[in-house]
């Protein structure tokens, strides 16, 4: 019998400086050769490799001719598996756009937090998917622009929150009356995750056409992931931790992290040469995991992609962590400079700046105090008492963002402002992050005499793709927002001794509630923006389209 394929393909890394190369993922139920035909001739084969017992390939494709789009075919063991060939199906062929070198059009649509799409035919409790919206858009109008990349920022699985079909699987294989209860447990546990949300046909095409830039957040692994000290405490003193925070980052680093490295990082990358020459690639992970999770500054998930005279870099705000009380950062020493060396050096040429990062650095001014106010007491600032009773609060609200690391928050906030300074400054720089369930637009101020800045700066957030907020938070974020809002933030800062951030800001635009995703649309020094929700459509309700709310110029070519 053939090889045949259980998960993928996923168009992921597509070289913007040389556009005749592309890297795509693919998971086989054996081992075999993986193949990519391009309908132009141009193509790639890789042999997989085995992660506890599961067959994966990241075939590197090459040839592609700059500034065209082909489509292309997957065959395992030369048998054709892809595009699929039953009946009716509504999909068409899956592509790959190679860019021509020098572009200065780019158009990126980003979102996170994606809860997995219900069975078929079942309702859906937290309403349409907007990614699965999107795919049915594109693949019904051959004339609808495309995105050149998708930026998922978080939360592509939800370790902790399982659906009923897979509380169901799970209960089949071990007795769910044991810790950790419906999360996952394993490495195979977190494979089924990724088949219940990668599998959904719409979005399965949808990804195996659009390239993709992802970077995890704390459901990828378990809510609250690296709040505190006191908090890993806590959990590498249970029983199930350690085989769960292993095979977090063992099914990430598969899954996500390799394909957002582009083809000469691969090529340089000795665990993925360790893991592609054992014959079970399995151990030599698993003792990569254990390293990282023992000491952060053996691993770096963030990364840096150029898209022509755009930059994208996708920072780690989770696995990173420094969380001594004394001298919480988001990153260690080492991760600061190669931040600062990514956001400063080798600006020329450069349009615009994007930072991913999962967890906005401009939050409503209210929960920046509230965050800032909890890390104070933590570390001591009003004794014993209040430090223990902020870690309850730490842990139950979530304080957790750049302004729970109030050196980070203060350091990235320079970092930007650098930045966006000099006559070779981008025409805008753009924070684009999720995490928080809602959509917003939020600018710095700075008094007009000391604005040093030659950038437009913004932080654009856009949460979730498929989830819910609970109406009480809904008042509380708009609140967060509010004159009395801000009233509440200040009685904070006085408590906790703090003074005020090192920058104002205001909110230009939202909140926005609802499954949403954000489109920014560059072209030269001129960018765009577009929010769009999933809303529900026709008299069952089963179809949805997705409707602009808001839209805006964020710069001109003058800028």
């Amino acid at each position: 019998m053939s090889a045949g394929l259980r998960l993928g393909p996923l168009l992921r890394y597509v070289d913007w400086e040389r556009g005749d190369r592309a890297t795509v993922w693919v998971e086989a139920d054996r081992p075999c050769t993986a193949e990519v035909r391009c309908a132009d001739g141009a193509g790639g084969r890789a042999r997989t490799f085995q992660i506890a017992g599961h067959h994966y390939a990241l075939v590197q494709v090459t040839g592609l001719t700059p500034g065209t789009t082909t489509a292309y075919e997957v065959f395992l063991d030369d048998h054709p598996v892809w595009p699929p060939t039953e009946p009716g199906r509504r999909y068409p062929a899956s592509t790959i756009s190679a860019p021509r070198p020098g572009a200065r059009e780019l158009s990126v649509t980003f979102g996170s937090c994606r809860w997995a799409a219900p069975p078929p035919g079942g309702k859906d409790p937290v309403g349409p998917d907007a990614l699965d919206t999107l795919a049915t858009r594109l693949a019904s109008d051959p004339d609808a622009v495309r995105p050149d990349v998708l930026l998922l920022l978080g939360d592509q699985v939800y370790a902790d929150e399982t659906s009923k079909p897979t509380q169901r699987w799970l209960a089949a294989r071990r007795d769910l009356r044991e810790e950790p209860g419906v999360q996952v447990a394993d490495y195979e546990e977190y494979t089924h995750l990724y088949y219940e949300s990668w599998l959904d046909p719409g979005v399965r095409w949808l990804l195996s056409t659009v390239p993709t830039c992802m970077i995890f957040d704390d459901h990828d692994v378990i809510d609250d992931w690296n709040t505190s000290a006191s908090w890993l405490a806590d959990m590498r003193d249970t029983g199930w931790w350690r085989e769960r925070i292993l095979s977090g980052l063992m099914s990430y680093w598969v899954h996500q992290h390799l394909g957002n490295l582009s083809i000469d990082e691969l090529d340089a990358d000795p665990l993925y040469a360790a893991v592609r020459d054992a014959p079970d690639g399995t151990e030599p992970l698993r003792r990569f995991a254990a390293e990282a999770d023992a000491d952060p500054a053996r691993a770096r998930w963030s990364y840096r992609r150029d898209f022509g005279s755009t930059r994208l870099v996708m920072i780690d705000t989770r696995a990173g962590r420094v969380l001594d009380e004394q001298n919480r950062s988001m990153h260690d020493k080492e991760e600061e400079r190669w931040l600062a060396e990514q956001l400063t050096a080798g600006r020329d040429g450069c349009d615009h700046l994007l930072v991913g990062a999962s967890l906005p650095w401009l939050l409503a001014p209210m929960m920046h105090d509230a965050e800032t106010w909890n890390a104070a007491l933590c570390r001591g600032e009003r004794g014993a008492r209040w430090a223990r009773l902020a870690e309850r609060v730490r842990r139950g609200a979530d304080l957790e963002h750049w302004a729970a690391f109030p050196h980070s928050f203060e350091r990235l906030t320079r970092l930007l402002t650098e930045a966006g300074t000099g006559p070779d400054a981008p025409a805008t720089i753009c924070v684009m992050s999720g995490d928080v369930h809602h959509a917003y637009v939020a600018e710095p101020e700075w008094p007009e005499a000391a604005d040093p800045r030659s950038s437009r700066i913004l932080q654009l957030t856009c949460s979730p793709v498929h989830n819910r907020i609970p109406g009480p938070l809904r008042v509380a974020f708009r609140l967060s927002w509010s004159r009395a809002g801000r009233r509440i933030g200040l009685a904070l800062r006085r408590h906790a001794r703090t003074g005020p951030p090192l920058v104002e800001w205001r909110r230009t635009g939202g909140p926005w509630f609802g499954n949403q995703l954000m489109t920014l649309s560059l072209r030269g020094r001129s960018a765009r923006l577009r929010l769009e929700h999933a809303a529900a459509r026709g008299r069952d309700r089963k179809d949805a389209e997705l409707r602009a709310v808001h839209e805006r110029s964020l710069a001109d070519d003058s800028a």
